[in-house]
């Protein structure tokens, strides 16, 4: 598994789950201690039922920091159950050794632990959060060296194929990101996550010279140069000046909405495509859009 871009702290986390919650769940019923001291009554309870395939696993929240926040971990201590990659049970609220006993009983029935059967996909939420995060930061290398990790435990999950696309586009590995989405299924090309990362790659291959001062005069000279501020647009927008492309592309659907095919219009709703439905940002960005074609 690929760690290359990682912080000693971010691979030992990765790693970490993976070694001792991810794979050990496949065949057994794993109780994940997230605490600042060991539960007595939890490893008496991981004895009795070792022979029944339950692992106990802590993990120590002052020492292991990332975890706890990726688990967004309010109290000490949570208590997780896992099997077969997934998260079935949140036992944090079981407080005695009876509801604990009682709680375990419930998922070994219901459960066949150590049945050989195929694994369903790992509970990935928590690592995608972190990899989103650090690709919002700015360190897209970093954000697709983790998503590259991610893609190892869930090689079939469009979403992550998407996330990892998105990160290689804003480290400048574009090819690559073509690639991963080309070898997709045709299922998977209707999925948001797929589309948010092909509007990603359409603006990239837009991008004009880096030295956007002639364009911008041009601009001066002719306020009605749409080709121009299409080309400013495509320039701010592969700097990540977001902003300055969404007003670049505004003022041309403003003077004339029906430029180039509605070019405008169509690349302004990539720009927004490309950061995601529930982004603030472009929420916002809709309204002025709709406040120009609608009023």
């Amino acid at each position: 598994m690929a760690t290359l871009g990682l912080s000693d702290a971010e691979r030992e986390a990765i790693e970490r789950l993976e070694r001792d919650v991810i794979r050990p769940s496949m065949d057994a019923l794993v109780i994940l201690e997230l605490s600042r001291a060991p539960s007595p009554v939890l490893e008496k309870l991981a004895a009795d039922y070792a022979d029944k395939g339950v692992k106990l696993v802590r993990i120590d929240v002052d020492q292991d920091k990332l975890i706890a926040a990726q688990f967004r971990v309010q109290a000490v201590p949570t208590v997780y159950a896992f099997y077969q990659g997934q998260p079935v049970a949140d036992l944090t609220s079981a407080l005695t050794e009876g509801q604990i006993k009682s709680a375990i009983d419930q998922l070994l029935s219901q459960i066949k632990v150590g049945d050989g059967g195929a694994a369903p996909q790992a509970d990935i939420e928590p690592l995608m959060a972190m990899g989103e995060q650090i690709l919002a930061e700015g360190d897209a290398a970093r954000a697709a060296s983790i998503f590259r990790q991610i893609r190892d435990m869930a090689p079939d999950d469009a979403d992550v194929a998407g996330a990892l696309a998105r990160a290689l586009v804003a480290a400048g590995e574009k090819d690559e990101a073509e690639s991963i989405l080309a070898s997709l299924p045709p299922e998977s090309a209707g999925k948001p996550a797929v589309a948010r990362a092909r509007a990603a790659i359409e603006l990239a291959s837009a991008v004009p010279a880096a030295d956007t001062a002639g364009i911008e005069k041009r601009i001066a000279n002719n306020p009605d140069d749409h080709e121009a501020r299409f080309e400013l647009a495509g320039a701010k927008a592969a700097a990540g000046d977001r902003d300055s492309a969404a007003d670049a592309l505004l003022e041309i659907i403003a003077r004339d909405p029906d430029w180039n095919e509605g070019a405008a219009r169509k690349r302004f709703l990539q720009l927004l495509e490309a950061q995601g439905l529930a982004d603030p940002w472009g929420r916002g960005q809709r309204r002025r859009l709709s406040a120009l074609l609608f009023t």
